[in-house]
């Protein structure tokens, strides 16, 4: 089987590493055509691995060398990119977010569902991370019983001023968001935020650090603590609490399980990642293959478009809970 050519649109720090992820270590693929606001680092990131440029970026979704496109470009182009890979009929691997609110990202659902295909697979790399994938099958096996409550670090190193309270939801809160619908298999029902003293580093008005809260509408709490200006490290890591034993996983890449009964031994220690390339990248090399195979068949094989939409809405109802203080419920809409 001939490799699978792919476009990819926006060449910053991710869409970069996914063209060097692509081109060097998955098989079965081979980026024809790179996109980018920015043509002078489009024709430096094509020159070095032998691919062309393409200026407009539906052309390059719709041109002939094309077989599917990873979209890394600004959320706010996002939309038009995801639709046109639909009008296609191609498959698409898109960053988060899959658009910039939940009305347009119900519409792109309800497009692909036109289709009568799942063309389009999200990037929330962690399903692909070993440990979560561990964590998920050893919740699934029922070894730890019921889920009652799952808890959640996400610090960053640094971040600038324009990172505000709404982004630290939008940008970062929004992969413990999935996390938290994978593991346990469930939608998000509500949402709220408490602000505790926030860091000097916060700049005015920035609340930093934060604790979200999620309940699920089965009744289960997942508590997130959101700091991004840390100073420390890339540190994310996540406990699932059952009725009979716990599992925590994260930070050095060495998960600790315990369980009811003599064998809940385990070990600590590491050193924090600086950034989340260095913690992921096994993850988004397993994710961008499994995409890669599936997508030579003209299908995903991950995260789809309603999990972008679900997220989208959970977001939303995050900032809310961010400028009112209160619990805010999540409404998801209908495709029907």
């Amino acid at each position: 089987m001939s490799d699978l050519r792919v476009a990819v649109l926006g060449v910053g720090m991710m869409g970069g590493f996914h063209v060097e992820t692509l081109s060097r270590r998955v098989h079965g693929a081979t980026v024809s055509v790179i996109n980018d606001y920015d043509q002078a680092k489009a024709v430096a990131v094509a020159g070095s691995i032998g691919a062309r440029t393409e200026s407009d970026p539906l052309a390059a979704i719709n041109a002939d060398d094309v077989d599917a496109v990873v979209i890394a470009s600004p959320g706010t182009a996002h939309e038009q990119q995801v639709l046109a890979c639909l009008d296609r009929g191609i498959p698409v691997l898109c960053e988060k977010p899959l658009t910039v609110d939940p009305v347009s990202a119900l519409e792109v659902v309800k497009a692909e569902r036109r289709t009568g295909k799942q063309l389009v697979q999200l990037g929330f790399m962690r399903r692909f991370d070993p440990e979560y994938a561990a964590a998920k099958q050893l919740i699934d096996s029922g070894e730890l019983g019921r889920v009652l409550l799952l808890h959640c670090v996400h610090r960053n190193m640094a971040n600038g001023p324009h990172f505000d309270s709404a982004m630290m939801i939008t940008d970062s809160v929004v992969h413990e968001v999935d996390v938290a619908r994978f593991l346990l298999g469930e939608e998000i029902a509500s949402v709220q935020v408490l602000k505790p003293t926030a860091t000097s580093a916060a700049p005015e008005g920035v609340s930093d650090p934060m604790i979200v809260i999620f309940r699920t509408g089965s009744g289960v709490i997942v508590t997130v603590e959101i700091f991004v200006r840390a100073q420390i490290g890339y540190e994310v890591r996540t406990e699932v609490v059952g009725e009979r034993g716990s599992t925590l996983f994260g930070l050095d890449q060495h998960g600790i399980t315990k369980l009811s009964g003599p064998d809940g031994s385990g070990r600590w220690g590491g050193l924090v990642p600086p950034g989340f390339i260095e913690r992921f990248a096994p993850a988004y090399q397993i994710e961008l293959q499994h995409w890669v195979d599936a997508a030579r068949t003209g299908g995903i094989d991950g995260p789809g478009a309603w999990d972008g939409y679900a997220a989208a809405a959970v977001c939303a109802a995050g900032v809310e809970a961010v400028r009112t203080g209160e619990v805010v419920p999540v409404t998801l809409g209908s495709i029907e």
